[in-house]
C-alpha cells in the first residue's frame, strides 16, 4: 500500500515535491510506520526497482522455457522487461531525472542499486547459460553484464518514448537483438575476444561504481 501510493504521488506530484509525510497521509498510515518499512523516499525508489525486477524475472523466466536459440531468449527476456515496467512509464521521466545523477542512490548504477542490478546480470547468465551458443567460461563470465548494459539502453530509449504500449522500443528491440546476439556469437572467436575484453573493462572502470560485483573475479589478462 505504501509504495503504491508513493509511486502514484510521484507521477502525480513528481519526486522532488512529493515528502514520506504526504505518502503516508494519503496511504492512512502514521509517518512513523512509513519511516518503519521504507528508511527514506529513496528506499521507496528501491522497492520499485525490486518490484519491476521481480516481476521481469518471473516472466522472463516462463518465457525462456523450451527456447535455445540465443536471439530468441534475449528478445523474450527484453521484452518481458517492457511488460513488467510498462504500467509505469508515466512516472518513468520524472523518476530518470533522479535516477540520470551520478550520484544519487537512485542511480542503476549506485551502490544502493547493486542487488537488483545483479539480479538482472543473474538473468543474463541464464538466458546465456540455456542457449545452444557455445562459449568458453570466460567469455560466459563478462558478456552478462554486457548485455545489461545493453538493456540499460533499451530503457533509455522507452523513457523517451511515447508511442503507444512503447511499440518504438518494442520495434527497436527486435531490430537490435540480432545484431547483439551476431555479436555475442562472434565473441567465441579468437580475434573477437580482445574486443570483448576491452568492453567488460570499461563496464568496470567507468560505468560499475569503485568495482561493485567485479572485485570477485580476477583481473582480465
Amino acid at each position: 500500500m505504501i509504495l503504491e501510493t508513493a509511486l502514484r504521488l510521484f507521477q502525480d506530484r513528481g519526486y522532488d515535491k512529493t515528502t514520506m509525510r504526504a505518502i503516508a497521509t494519503e496511504a492512512g498510515v502514521s509517518v512513523g510506520n512509513a519511516y518503519y518499512y521504507f528508511e527514506s523516499k529513496e528506499h521507496l525508489i528501491q522497492g520499485f526497482y525490486d518490484r519491476v525486477t521481480n516481476d521481469h524475472i518471473e516472466a522472463a523466466q516462463a518465457r525462456l522455457r523450451g527456447r535455445t536459440d540465443f536471439a530468441s531468449r534475449l528478445q523474450v527476456t527484453l521484452e518481458a522487461w517492457l511488460d513488467a515496467a510498462e504500467p509505469y512509464h508515466g512516472f518513468s521521466v520524472q523518476f530518470f531525472r533522479n535516477a540520470a545523477d551520478p550520484d544519487s542512490p537512485l542511480s542503476p548504477f549506485s551502490a544502493e542499486s547493486y542487488p537488483a542490478r545483479q539480479t538482472v546480470v543473474d538473468l543474463y547468465r541464464d538466458v546465456l547459460a540455456g542457449s545452444a551458443m557455445k562459449l568458453d567460461a570466460e567469455m560466459a563470465e563478462i558478456l552478462p553484464e554486457l548485455l545489461w548494459l545493453h538493456q540499460m539502453g533499451i530503457v533509455l530509449f522507452w523513457v523517451y518514448d511515447r508511442s503507444p504500449d512503447s511499440a518504438r522500443t518494442r520495434d527497436f528491440v527486435r531490430r537490435t537483438t540480432p545484431m547483439v546476439a551476431r555479436i555475442t556469437s562472434l565473441s567465441r572467436y579468437k580475434l573477437i575476444r580482445p574486443l570483448v575484453r576491452d568492453a567488460e573493462k570499461l563496464v568496470r572502470d567507468f560505468i560499475v561504481p569503485d568495482g561493485i560485483g567485479t572485485h570477485e573475479r580476477p583481473p582480465l589478462r
